[in-house]
């Protein structure tokens, strides 16, 4: 029954991926297939990520397999989890060619098995503990990224099969993110060392799901409001800074903001180590969802997007960790939504800064805290997608 189930899902999601991507490809010079150098770089590391691919379905650390690990780095020996597999799914994903459809559908299977085994109760969807991702981006890490991939994923499904078995997945994830949210609004879980960035995709999966019509979490929707507007007036006036150093904000936009009767307890503004690129990016994309945040946050947007001039706040913590690479997304796609001069310009910087730190070997790596080939990867391709290959898939 299980490897019948399986062969369904790789059939369905290969048809899927294959319908909408089937005009998408590359075809070029030097082995890469394109002649652009952001494209090339994107090829050249989607395909490492698909060569290195676990049997299972399934990607850790530094790669699928054991044959791949870099000698002296501290790797998890535990087998692949969720979470690496998840960001690489969302590259697949996004990459577009069809020659993605069949990576694609295994890794979604390897993730659904692990979110359909796992118990009701609770945030965990693995009972895989102590990864370097959830060591740096918190212990639940692995829910957030899943419940996103699925949350895009969600209603695409090329049978009702496929998209219910989505859909259960989706709705799972979503209860076990509302019944977690702390009481300050987030998921700044302790145990990671920059959670912010968890909290960041758990708010996004649920503002998916819930235009999806797959969620209605309106009332945490609501709690993450308000913590994003607290962190925004914790900061000092923008003055520039590097690590440790206050950026952008509004001193005054709690007022207007209406305190959730539910949280009765402050909010924590640890979540972001101290780094407030980290902080920023997450507040950025919450501002910029929609036409209506965007009029709102007019201001509070201007604020943050005034800072990605300087370098000493682009750089994050000093030099480049996963932290950085997925704060790098997180501003590209907030910044695809305004559009304009200013995306346009983080967009041409951006991709010329993630050529230069691309490997030989197609890859990115951390030179901080998340320093997996896999998770940086998939970010840098991320980041680096054309607006059009990074709408959700619905719209596309």
């Amino acid at each position: 029954m299980s490897s019948n189930r399986t062969r369904v899902l790789v059939a369905g999601v290969a048809a899927m991926v294959f319908g909408i991507y089937a005009e998408i490809g590359f075809s070029g010079e030097n082995g890469t297939g394109v002649k652009d150098p952001a494209e090339a770089a994107i090829a050249k590391g989607m395909k490492w990520l698909v060569s290195v691919q676990g049997r299972d379905g399934g990607w850790g650390q530094d790669g699928g397999e054991t044959s791949y690990v870099r000698q002296g780095e501290r790797l998890e020996s535990s087998g692949n989890d969720v979470a690496n597999t998840a960001v690489a799914a969302e590259a697949l994903l996004h990459a577009g060619a069809a020659q993605y459809r069949e990576p694609l559908a295994r890794a979604v299977d390897f993730i659904l098995k692990h979110v359909e085994q796992s118990p009701a109760d609770g945030l965990a969807v693995t009972n895989q503990q102590g990864t370097q991702i959830q060591r740096k981006l918190g212990p639940y890490i692995d829910t957030f990224l899943t419940s996103k991939l699925l949350a895009e994923l969600d209603g695409t499904m090329p049978d009702a099969k496929a998209n219910a078995r989505v859909r259960q997945g989706l709705q799972k994830c979503v209860a076990k993110i509302e019944k977690a949210q702390l009481k300050d609004g987030s998921w700044n879980f302790s145990g990671g060392w920059a959670p912010i960035l968890g909290t960041s995709m758990a708010s996004q999966t649920l503002a998916i799901a819930q235009k999806k019509g797959a969620a209605n979490p309106q009332a945490a929707m609501d709690k993450i409001e308000f913590y994003t507007a607290k962190t925004l007036a914790s900061a000092p006036p923008a003055s520039g800074a590097g690590v440790g150093g206050g950026v952008g904000g509004s001193t005054g936009r709690d007022l207007a903001v209406a305190r959730p009767a539910v949280m009765a307890e402050p909010v924590s503004l640890d979540g972001a180590a101290g780094v407030p690129l980290y902080k920023r990016a997450q507040e950025l994309e919450q501002l910029s969802r929609n036409d209506k945040d965007r009029a709102k946050n007019a201001k509070e947007i201007r604020d943050i997007t005034s800072q990605l001039s300087d370098q000493k706040f682009v750089t994050g913590f000093g030099s480049y960790g996963g932290e950085e690479f997925f704060s790098y997304l997180n501003i590209s796609e907030s910044l695809r939504r305004t559009g304009g001069a200013d995306w346009l310009k983080w967009n041409g910087d951006m991709k010329t800064r993630l050529v230069k730190l691309q490997n030989e070997d197609g890859t990115w790596a951390g030179h901080h805290c998340i320093t997996g080939r896999v998770f940086c990867t998939s970010c840098s391709v991320l980041a680096m997608l054309t607006p059009d290959r990074m709408l959700p898939m619905v719209a596309r």
